[in-house]
């Protein structure tokens, strides 16, 4: 009789050991010769050699599967410890899975696109109006980078601009201040990584969020980079944050030019760069339309009331 310990580092413990146990509980019953023993991350298993040696290959498939999909079901558990390959439905536009296996994936040619210029460039510009999913998107590519091993860590930022409010009238200290611009960021990041991981990526700075005030004088190698609501940055901010990439890493730019909410009298940094950077090769551009609107159908009829508005000169 021999003891193994098995860690369990990369699948989420709620999505592996199931709602009260109860995937941990199918997997003793199909191992009847072994002690198995599990609390948070470490699983002993007590028995013979070979049976100790069968239940860790196991263990470890079972923990890849959740750890890609943010699930685990018994119909798999069974398939997996059986042998068989796990029954589920193959599509190639899925991104990643997101909270309770949610597949995540480009709904629209230009979401799909976007995929498809981040894999061939470093660095992407998304562009178009509210709604068209393109952060939710980048940062769904940006977790995928991190899911794979493609790099160590993701920094997430947005320029601390206020939509006609004044951030010094929010209480409490900088941070306070400064989080909800930085909500939409959290927002998406917790439909894709359970809280338990996510908490424990952000403590150990796997995973920063940060206001683009913050990136001046760092070099962001081994990274994916996301700039959120770039519009709203001035020619020095954006010029300041494009020259923070390093190696091995990748940027992605989202912003909507119709949506500026810098002071009149400033120019927009993300407009400039799209004009300076134009031919320059090595940038993708993803333009995103009316068409490409995601969110209630509302939203696409409000975007085209404003921009016939716009035309009429009314506003």
């Amino acid at each position: 009789m021999i003891e193994r310990i098995i860690l369990i580092d990369s699948a989420d413990p709620v999505s592996f050991y199931g709602v009260n146990n109860s995937n941990m509980q199918l997997i003793r019953n199909l191992f009847p010769k072994l002690r198995v023993a599990a609390r948070g991350s470490v699983i002993k298993v007590i028995g013979e050699d070979s049976e100790t040696a069968e239940f860790e290959r196991k263990i470890k498939e079972l923990e890849e599967y959740a750890a890609h999909h943010n699930a685990l079901t018994e119909e798999v558990i069974l398939d997996i410890v059986k042998g068989d390959a796990p029954k589920e439905l193959k599509r190639d536009d899925v991104i990643i899975y997101g909270i309770n296996g949610k597949p995540i994936s480009g709904r629209t040619p230009n979401q799909q696109r976007l995929v498809e210029e981040f894999t061939k460039n470093d660095l992407t510009f998304a562009l178009g109006p509210a709604g068209t999913g393109k952060t939710y998107v980048a940062i769904a590519l940006a977790v995928r980078a991190l899911k794979n091993r493609e790099v160590r860590k993701l920094i997430l930022s947005r320029p601390a601009v206020e939509a006609g409010e004044k951030l010094g009238f929010l209480p409490g200290d900088m941070k306070d201040k400064i989080d909800p611009y930085l909500q939409p960021l959290y927002d998406a990041l917790e439909d894709m990584i359970p809280a338990a991981k996510l908490r424990e990526y952000m403590e150990s700075k796997v995973i920063q969020i940060a206001p683009l005030a913050f990136m001046r004088g760092r070099t962001l190698s081994d990274a994916v980079i996301v700039l959120d609501e770039a519009q709203n940055t001035t020619t020095h901010q954006i010029k300041m944050f494009l020259t923070r990439l390093g190696m091995n890493a990748k940027m992605i730019i989202t912003g909507d030019v119709t949506q500026i909410d810098l002071p009149r009298s400033t120019s927009s940094g993300l407009v400039q760069a799209l004009r300076v950077l134009r031919d320059v090769p090595g940038i993708g551009r993803v333009e995103f339309g009316k068409k490409d609107i995601v969110r209630h159908a509302l939203v696409q009829r409000i975007v085209e009331a404003y921009e016939r508005a716009q035309d009429d000169q009314q506003i």
